[in-house]
């Protein structure tokens, strides 16, 4: 019962459905080389196919016999049409090329093929192959069954045995050929399946890489407001002995401040204490500033990147949380500089403007492009320096350069300054 709803739905309801056949990718690795109209034209490479085998089973219609007139031309129509519509209704080009296999083998004059005429078999086997590469491989069965019996019903009730039938040549090559389309669309469904689960795992890697840098962050910033808020308790704590005969308002006022921070840094540690569980026990190194800057750039000098820094602006020492998140950015757009473009020159620009703290990270394209392999972690580590920024306010672009290069612009606003620290920064 299935089997005949398969076949109801396949070849009978589908027969003359509208199915115009799709322009191709032009994303494939030679296509993708093209540009202009020859990439465009690219696309229509499937139409111009077809059409071609269309031509090819005219004139094999027309010139099967060697006596042309009208009747030859009506052969090679009749040879044509259904490839050309293959087009278009894939389903009918079938039905189609059935009806006009005996017309064109009736008004043909060579009665030695039977019941496909060289033209007619040539057309059949390109309307089995188009029609199976755009359908299922169900359908493409029931159309290989059909056209066994269509040969059988053919032989018995024209042929009488006395013309060669060319039925089982038609079953053999077209069965070899429709086994070829099974086998291409198993292998496509096959690389859909594993492209579908790349694209997951990449999205799932691309997550779990976002969630572990904000995770870092959430630590590093953790380890910032925690000290600040420690600070202000301890103030707190002293500042009445400091004062001689502090008023009995003052002192509540300390003391309520005191607490205020306490009970912070205690709901801080803990709703933050989650993110530090994995290494609880680790030592907790110094954050680095951008004092340290120097001894980062020496070491992807190391590594053999050319790198030069430059400062503008009055040096300054600027909120820990600021300072760190610049380095960890600087860090980072070197490391894909080294990743994505070895051999490259980089600069380093930092700007102490009023309001905030601008950076500027370029490089140059590679020496030797080809032989750059690509990184299965590219656009991670500009997720992280987004998060970084966005948590600081702060407003971030990244993207190619004119000459093949990439840049960095960041700008993270500060809402304070303390005095400048002449000892820190300059040129490199």
């Amino acid at each position: 019962m299935n089997a005949l709803q398969g076949l109801r739905q396949d070849l009978f309801h589908d027969a003359f459905a509208y199915r115009p056949l799709s322009r191709r990718s032009t994303d494939g690795r030679v296509t993708r080389r093209l540009r202009g109209r020859p990439r465009e034209y690219a696309g229509l490479l499937p139409h111009a196919v077809v059409v071609g085998a269309a031509v090819l089973a005219m004139l094999m219609g027309f010139f099967s016999d060697g006596a042309l007139g009208l009747e030859a031309l009506l052969c090679g129509l009749l040879c044509m049409i259904p490839v050309l519509l293959t087009l278009i209704r894939p389903v009918g080009a079938f039905w189609v090329s059935l009806a006009a296999t005996p017309v064109a083998a009736i008004f043909g004059s060579s009665w030695d093929d039977w019941p496909w005429l060289p033209g007619s078999f040539f057309s059949h086997l390109i309307v089995l192959t188009v029609v199976a590469l755009r359908t299922r491989p169900r359908t493409a069965a029931w159309m290989w069954l059909l056209t066994g019996a269509y040969g059988a019903f053919s032989d018995t009730l024209f042929g009488g045995g006395h013309y060669y039938n060319n039925t089982a040549p038609m079953l053999v090559v077209s069965a070899l050929i429709l086994l070829l389309v099974t086998v291409w669309h198993i292998r496509r469904d096959a690389e859909q399946v594993v492209t579908a689960q790349q694209t997951v795992t990449e999205h799932e890697r691309s997550r779990r890489t976002l969630l572990e840098e904000r995770t870092t962050i959430a630590r590093e910033l953790h380890d910032v407001v925690a000290h600040h808020m420690s600070v202000v308790a301890i103030q707190a704590e002293a500042a009445p002995y400091r004062v001689e005969n502090p008023p009995p308002e003052l002192e509540r006022a300390f003391a309520t401040i005191r607490e205020n921070a306490v009970a912070a840094l205690t709901e801080l540690r803990r709703v933050l204490g989650v993110v530090r569980a994995e290494d609880y026990e680790a030592p907790e190194a110094p954050q680095p500033t951008l004092a340290d800057l120097d001894a980062l750039l020496a070491n992807v000098r190391d590594a053999g990147l050319t790198v030069e820094k430059a400062v503008t602006g009055a040096v300054r020492e600027l909120p820990q949380g600021v300072e760190l998140s610049a380095y960890r950015i600087v860090q980072e757009a070197l490391s894909n500089t080294l990743r994505h473009a070895p051999g490259a020159d980089a600069r380093v620009e930092i700007g102490y403007v009023l309001g905030g703290l601008g950076l500027r990270i370029v490089n140059g394209p590679p020496p030797h492009p080809a032989l750059v392999k690509p990184s299965p972690g590219a656009g991670h580590g500009i997720t992280g320096m987004r998060e970084r920024v966005s948590m600081l306010n702060g407003e971030m672009t990244a993207g190619r350069t004119d000459d093949s290069g990439y840049e960095v612009t960041v700008f993270l606003p500060v809402a304070s300054v303390v005095e400048p620290d002449e000892d820190r920064g300059g040129e490199a």
